[in-house]
């Protein structure tokens, strides 16, 4: 079969989390697809699961997104075409210990906003059939989130804008530069904001970890009768969606021509970090209990305030069930069955080799 017979596919970044479960389910439905990313390879999937070609490029270069964004032509070298499909998931991003201190506030805004010019500019002038563009929860404005029982993230709630980190003001603005391609150069795009993604495959250490990958990790490195450290007062809320539940959102919300956004993507069950926590010590069957770290305590032993972002967070699916009639169909605990498993044995193989 030619390449051009093909459903052909970009994932931008698709050497992350995301971008890799992304890839390998597209590959498997049949599609051609390209990954580029910074990195050398994914840090957990074989090339040949998630991808037909990986290409490593740093996407702040114009020049090198000029050079991946036209899709390969057929067997015989006929003209490079367009994608039919773009996935814009690149960006200098964390979890709380990274976005939160403000030690990488340039970097987050500069990086990802280079990325995003870039592409932008370049899927207009390559003809990209449409382009999906995975904005965060993080636009949110912070003084609708004070209530960790009440947050309110509902779409409309994001002007007057008062993201609580430059990661989020970098991701309000890019939604605006994709929409504004979108009314003058007729860019077919669609914008997510997603909340809180997660499972396994993904970053589960080095400080870059999301709070379920961080809170599994904890758990399984925890020896009898210790305690998990939780940073803050464990108060705070947030709702984490499972990364198949997240695919099956996108690729429903990207593949209509009625609806381009932005709407949520994420899950409404709410849980404070203290009960995530604990979900993860039930799951392991440890015996083992729960120290928050605050105030001067925390700031003593590591040098920094404690960076637990707004006190509520949660997704609100009413736009996207009115639109798309979906909702997730995984409840959390199955999600953090399945990611605790999967971090356990990587913590267990990390010991062997240390």
């Amino acid at each position: 079969m030619y390449i051009s017979d093909m459903k052909q596919i970009l994932i931008l970044g698709g050497g992350g989390f995301i971008g890799g479960h992304l890839g390998k389910r597209l590959k498997e439905e049949g599609s051609w697809v390209r990954i580029v990313d910074v990195k050398a390879q994914h840090d957990f999937w074989d090339h040949d699961k998630i991808c037909d070609e990986y290409i490593s490029g740093d996407l702040r270069d114009p020049s090198l997104v000029a050079s991946i964004m036209s899709a390969p032509g057929q067997a015989d070298g006929e003209k490079d075409s367009s994608f039919d499909e773009v996935y814009q998931l690149a960006a200098d991003m964390g979890g709380a210990g990274y976005i939160f201190t403000g030690e990488n506030d340039a970097n987050v805004m500069h990086n990802s906003a280079l990325i995003n010019l870039n592409v932008a500019h370049e899927a207009s002038l390559k003809g990209v059939k449409r382009i999906f563009y995975s904005s965060s929860a993080c636009i949110y404005p912070e003084h609708n989130q004070l209530d960790p029982d009440n947050p309110n993230c509902e779409e409309s709630s994001a002007y007057p804008a008062d993201p609580d980190s430059e990661y989020g003001w970098e991701k309000l603005f890019s939604e605006r530069l994709f929409l504004a391609f979108k009314r003058n150069y007729n860019l077919d795009v669609r914008v997510a904001r997603f909340h809180n993604i997660f499972g396994p495959m993904g970053t589960w250490t080095g400080g870059k970890e999301k709070a379920p990958a961080a809170m599994c990790r904890k758990v399984a490195e925890a020896g009898i009768s210790e305690n998990v450290e939780v940073w803050g007062d464990g108060k705070q809320t947030r709702s984490f969606l499972y990364i198949d539940d997240c695919l099956d959102a996108v690729l429903r919300f990207v593949r209509q021509d009625d609806f381009m956004g932005p709407v949520n993507i994420g899950s409404e069950e709410m849980v404070s970090i203290n009960q995530l926590a604990q979900m993860a010590i039930d799951i392991s069957g440890k015996s083992v209990g729960i120290q928050n770290l605050e105030g001067a305590a925390f700031e003593a032993k590591y040098g920094f305030k404690c960076p637990i972002g707004v006190r509520g967070r949660r997704s609100d699916n009413k736009l996207y069930a009115a639109k798309m009639g979906w909702a997730p169909s995984e409840p959390l605990r199955v999600g953090m069955q399945k990611t605790y498993e999967w971090i356990a044995q990587k913590v267990e193989a990390s010991a062997l080799h240390a």
